[in-house]
């Protein structure tokens, strides 16, 4: 069937509101109109439609003329939420060629062979098509499907037909809101109609319907003041207004309102409902002024004293506290023109903290008479007047002391020359008592700085008096300028003082002579160079015009100063010290003396040596290291005593070294007990080469004796001793050999061993022999070099079983009996 799509699409929606009563119509264009019709509803049940595939050479209608048709499959409508019973049958499939041949039906689509499967299902033989289960609008509003129709082999008898399958909505959905809870707030005296709030509610049935179409009402209002009704809520939009005057904040501060929701456009008898909370808070606005608790206000302060609170204002305000609108701003609008005091907010209590700036004195001002006003931060609401109680009066007054005296000129600037001597009186530094309008006080004086100890103050006027010279030179004094530091007391009660500085502008006099510069020098010993000389210049603790330009010369006696040297001058601080041309001076060290003058009236003279070094020098005017060793004053021959001295001194210290290297190895290799080529302590013994035995070898063993460390060993008792063992004392490590010879035999030693190692059971396994550093010559024990373990002679093994349990097992092995 080939179709417009738009026609199509125009088909259905013609025909979804029909009930699914109606079979496939082969329509002319006249047949249309009749088919868009809308059934009435009939009280008697009609049977399934039966859905025809399309044929292609069989009339419907008789008689008529054959026309161009369009086949029009209306959708099939399925109520959702269907109560059966299941499976539930929708519509009857037939092709017109069932009558001459077996078909087959079978529907394809989601719902059917696709997810979710089985919602929808086809008698293969009849070709009825049935609804399996309920249907859930909200889950899937619609379903597409394919009808087909095959003979026995599986070929197609028919061309697939589509069905469209519209779930009727029900009403099965409440309104939900999207939250439980809604906030509001709205400004305290708004107008009637003012914008509060919205609230929506969502409605999963057909928005298109009366299913899903929402509206709201107002349940209840808490509390009802002013009036119950203070806001209503558009039904459509959710949208909640005021609609009565009367806000205010400081009444109520906040409405709770229960909003219902209901679809089914309202109507409470079919519809469904769900409420939520709007809670709309009241906001403030600044329509309460602040007030005053009082029309005045009192304090007193102490003269002198600052950032004191002196008086406490208190305020009333009835918005909302902490904010813009409650939070206080104090001015001083008279009654202060210097400025004295200030108001600061307490930001806690709101009050208003009087508080002194700028000292107070009582001299001047015995009370001072303030006005103050208060008022927000926060401009007044639009039609609010400020309150009278917003202005108060502040009474201040203030309360004498006793203030310490003060120098009017502090510090207080006096000149006087340098060297004025002691009990000069300098000026008289006098206090004032700022207490006028107390009883006359007495003011004493008292030295409290004074550095360099120049000066005294008289203690009843304040006159000040040299002890000493002044000198401007001194430590103490700086850029000129000495300063000492005086105290006035007055006898009030309680006693206060002040303190004043006295600065003494030092001027300078002429009492210092110049000072030569530099104190030592060098020369060449040669004035074959013209540049060949030594700077000088000279220094002067004075200042301008008692210092500089220097005058520098020569004395007159001795005359070998002037006839050997001469000075050139630079400029007026410098010259130029020199030898005379062509003069020739011996390497060394000479001292010429110089007078220098100061151009002070009447100028000083110093007479300065200068100690200056003769000394050959180098092409370039350097003095060379010989020169300099020569021009220190030392001849030849002391340069060559002093070298040769170095040398001696050297080679002591060498041989000492090398007599201490040799000490040291003669004490490693000193004799103990024996001479060195007898001593095989720590040596490596061949005995690869095969001799006579033991006998070949010369030894003297009385030589050997019983060390002096191991007589805390042989001391112990009997079968106890173990000469094996380390001694427990510390031993020197080269045992010094007696003169006389020790009684003991080196014999007995042995014995001794042996017989602990006898008498020992836990003894390792191996004999308590112990090598000794010394062999002697000769043994007194037979010789063993005569055992052959491989002879084969008779030999008697009996003795063995005398020698104790060491030798026990091989007195078994060898000793006597028969053989097995």
């Amino acid at each position: 069937m080939k179709q417009n799509t738009a026609s199509l699409k125009k088909t259905i929606e013609k025909f979804q509101k029909l009930k699914p009563c109606c079979s496939v119509f082969k329509v002319t264009e006249n047949e249309k109109k009749v088919a868009g019709r809308k059934e009435k509803k009939e009280a008697v049940q009609i049977p399934p439609p039966v859905i025809m595939f399309p044929g292609s050479g069989h009339n419907i209608t008789k008689g008529l003329r054959r026309q161009k048709r369009d086949w029009v499959i209306p959708p099939i409508n399925v109520a959702e939420n269907s109560r059966g019973p299941f499976p539930q049958m929708l519509v009857s499939i037939r092709s017109d060629q069932d009558q001459d041949i077996s078909i087959r039906y079978s529907i394809t689509g989601v719902g059917a062979d696709q997810p979710p499967n089985e919602v929808f299902s086809i008698d293969p033989v009849l070709g009825k098509m049935f609804v399996t289960k309920p249907l859930d609008r909200e889950h899937r509003s619609s379903y597409h499907l394919r009808a087909h129709a095959v003979d026995m082999n599986g070929n197609q008898v028919e061309n697939p037909i589509d069905l469209y399958i519209f779930v009727i909505d029900m009403n099965d959905n409440r309104p939900e809101f999207k939250n439980q809870v809604y906030n509001g707030s709205v400004d305290e005296g708004s107008k009637p109609g003012t914008y509060v709030m919205h609230l929506s509610a969502f409605d999963a049935d057909d928005n298109t319907t009366a299913n899903g179409m929402v509206r709201y009402r107002i349940l209840s209002q808490t509390p009802h003041s002013p009036i119950p009704n203070m806001f209503t809520i558009n039904s459509e939009t959710g949208d909640i207004v005021t609609v009565a005057p009367g806000l205010d904040r400081e009444k109520v501060s906040q409405y709770t309102i229960i909003v219902q929701a209901t679809d089914m456009e309202g109507n409470l008898n079919f519809g469904l409902s769900n409420t939520a909370t709007a809670i709309i808070t009241v906001t403030d606005i600044n329509d309460n002024p602040p007030m005053l608790t009082s029309r005045t206000f009192s304090g007193e302060v102490p003269e002198n004293r600052v950032d004191v609170v002196v008086a406490n204002l208190t305020v009333i305000d009835a918005d909302q506290p902490h904010s813009p609108n409650w939070n206080a701003i104090y001015r001083i609008i008279s009654g202060d023109p210097s400025g004295h005091f200030t108001i600061r907010t307490d930001p806690i209590s709101n009050d208003g903290m009087v508080t002194v700036v700028k000292p107070v004195d009582f001299e001047m001002n015995r009370a001072f008479m303030l006005t103050v006003v208060v008022s927000n931060q926060a401009h007044l609401a639009t039609g609010i007047q400020s309150s009278l109680q917003s202005t108060a009066g502040v009474t201040i007054s203030v309360q004498d002391v006793n203030e310490p005296p003060y120098f009017p000129t502090n510090p207080k600037h006096i000149r006087f020359e340098e060297g004025v001597p002691a009990g000069t009186s300098l000026t008289t530094f006098s206090a004032s008592d700022p207490d006028r309008l107390q009883m006359q006080q007495i003011i004493r004086y008292s030295k409290l700085n004074d550095p360099a100890d120049w000066l005294s103050i008289n203690r009843s006027n304040g006159q000040i008096v040299t002890t000493a010279m002044l000198d401007r030179e001194s430590v103490y004094v700086k850029n000129n300028i000495y300063e000492a530091t005086f105290l006035a007391t007055d006898n009030g009660s309680p006693a206060a003082s002040g303190t004043g500085t006295l600065q003494i502008y030092l001027i300078d006099i002429n009492d210092n002579p110049p000072a030569l510069i530099p104190k030592e020098s060098q020369i060449c010993e040669r004035t074959y160079r013209s540049i060949n000389g030594v700077n000088i210049t000279a220094g002067d603790a004075d200042t301008d015009p008692n210092a500089g330009p220097f005058v520098f010369e020569l004395p007159t006696f001795p005359t070998t100063i002037r006839r050997n040297w001469t000075i050139s001058r630079i400029s007026g601080d410098f010259a130029r010290l020199s030898l005379r041309y062509q003069i020739y001076l011996e390497p060394g060290m000479y001292e010429v003396p110089v007078i220098v003058s100061d151009s002070g009236n009447p100028p000083l003279s110093n007479r300065s040596v200068i100690k200056v070094k003769v000394c050959p020098c180098d092409e370039n005017g350097d003095c060379t290291t010989l020169g300099a060793v020569a021009a220190a004053g030392l001849g030849t021959g002391a340069i060559i005593s002093i070298l040769i001295c170095i040398i001696i001194l050297l080679s002591m210290v060498l041989l000492f070294v090398v007599w201490i290297k040799r000490r040291e190895k003669e004490r490693q290799t000193k004799q103990l007990l024996i001479d060195p080529e007898d001593d095989v302590r720590d040596n490596i013994l061949k005995y690869d080469e095969e001799g006579g035995g033991e006998e070949d070898q010369d030894y003297d063993l009385s030589q050997l004796q019983q060390p002096d460390s191991l007589e805390h060993i042989i001391s112990k008792p009997p079968g106890v001793r173990r000469v094996d063992e380390r001694p427990i004392i510390p031993e020197s490590q080269y045992p010094i050999r007696p003169v006389v010879p020790h009684p003991g035999d080196i014999g007995d030693f042995i014995h001794e061993g042996l017989r602990a190692a006898d008498n020992d059971p836990t003894a390792p396994p191996y004999d308590s022999l112990l090598v000794f550093d010394y062999e002697g010559s000769g043994s007194t024990a037979g010789s063993v070099s005569s055992l052959n373990s491989s002879s084969t002679g008779d030999q008697d093994y009996d003795y063995l079983n005398d020698w104790g349990p060491r030798f026990k097992k091989l007195a078994d092995m060898y000793g006597g009996g028969d053989d097995d």
